[in-house]
């Protein structure tokens, strides 16, 4: 059993600093690989009611000592699994999430999730919970849900309901699979973002799968983007310097993030709010004596949530989860349409002509409408996802 308690505290000599951090993200073309990360909602079969935290002990009791799996633990609650390079982590509603390997190809993605799902059914059965595959849970309400005691749980949600009607929902009730893609130099990295951050309208269409909810049906296609919308407008969405030239993208990111208000920090085994920080006034005063780290930065990233987000790698993050099928097509998808050259100029340009105003608009209207939504260009998302489909499949060949 490990504690995850990060004890190191890196100086940060200046923001220029920040910026640096993302070029050590750069690999060669050849070095190129995909890592999935896929979440599942719990629920009890014979009522649909949400497993609990005790619930997910016991599974996570049963995966350490059947399969293999090291504990984590924080303040003496166990709070995720790992064996390397797989990792088990717990969302605040009782989702379940893996973390994967990073490999070159689909076909081991598809054998990592395979053996995933069967232990997690092999532990689960047994002890009466069942794992949906789906964006939105569909039986019962919110305040139905237990929250997982995890220390950075129990800010955020009191700081995010601040932020956002829906954000409760987000935090409990939602599920979503996404992809991570490695970039080269920055402008390699500048322009996959572009690309996938154009087409992510498209991905939440093609991938929404949570109409219910309430134990009703919504009217939506994903109402797991619905609660996006209304989470917190600041860390969330759609980044404009994404579709403008200028300065470079890890510079542009890095400016960003450093105007997000901050979460939360963690000091001496405690995650506390800091009212009126950002990260940037933070690095520069520095908060109740405690100077900013580069741990607090990496932290703070975390708390970003945008539709594509940067790290030492981009992690796309617009699709509902899904069946498996559906889960594997997503970082096939990815990597046709961003790892081939041609492919990305021509995903690029499937969305050029739309303004920022545009793509704002679309984003609004796809959760509800899905592949039915109108374009600014004419015709509707479904025709463009048409043409997305066709550059990724052109590409992965």
């Amino acid at each position: 059993m490990t504690d995850r308690v990060v004890k190191t505290a890196t100086p940060i000599p200046s923001a220029d600093a920040l910026v640096h951090r993302f070029a050590a993200g750069r690999k060669c073309p050849e070095a190129w690989r995909i890592g999935v990360e896929h979440e599942k909602i719990g629920v009890r079969p014979d009522t649909g009611d949400a497993v609990s935290y005790r619930d997910i002990v016991d599974l996570f009791g049963a995966l350490a000592e059947n399969e293999g799996w090291d504990k984590i633990v924080e303040a003496d609650r166990l709070i995720a699994l790992a064996r390397p390079p797989e990792r088990i982590t717990l969302e605040p509603g009782g989702q379940l999430e893996l973390s994967g390997e990073p490999v070159f190809t689909l076909a081991e993605v598809e054998r990592e999730l395979k053996n995933h799902l069967a232990e997690i059914r092999r532990r689960s059965a047994p002890l009466g919970m069942a794992w949906l595959g789906i964006g939105f849970r569909p039986f019962g309400k919110v305040d139905d849900v237990p929250w997982i005691p995890k220390g950075r749980y129990d800010v955020m949600r009191v700081a995010l309901a601040r932020t956002g009607a829906h954000a409760h929902d987000m935090m409990k009730r939602t599920a979503t699979v996404q992809a991570n893609l490695d970039y080269g130099d920055e402008a390699d990295a500048a322009e996959k973002l572009r690309a996938s951050m154009g087409v992510t309208s498209i991905i939440t269409a093609l991938f929404a799968s949570s109409p219910l909810a309430d134990d009703g049906d919504t009217g939506y296609q994903s109402y797991r983007a619905r609660a996006w919308l209304d989470t917190d407008p600041v860390r969330c969405g759609l980044l404009p310097f994404a579709f403008a030239d200028g300065e470079g993208l890890f510079r542009a990111y890095t400016e960003w993030a450093l105007d997000v208000p901050l979460l939360f920090l963690y000091r001496d085994g405690r995650y506390f709010e800091a009212p009126g920080f950002t990260f940037r006034r933070f690095l520069r005063e520095g908060y109740q004596g405690e100077a900013a780290t580069i741990e607090d930065w990496d932290t703070h990233l975390t708390t970003l949530f945008p539709e594509v987000r940067l790290k030492h790698y981009l992690e796309v993050r617009g699709a509902d989860a899904g069946s498996v099928p559906m889960m594997l097509s997503l970082p096939a998808l990815y990597k046709g349409f961003l790892y081939d050259a041609d492919a990305r100029r021509a995903t690029v340009a499937l969305t050029a002509g739309w303004s920022y105003a545009d793509r704002l608009t679309v984003r609004e209207v796809v959760p509800r409408a899905g592949l039915r939504a109108p374009l600014p260009s004419g015709g509707t998302v479904g025709d463009a996802a048409r043409e997305l489909v066709a550059i990724a499949r052109a590409g992965l060949q």
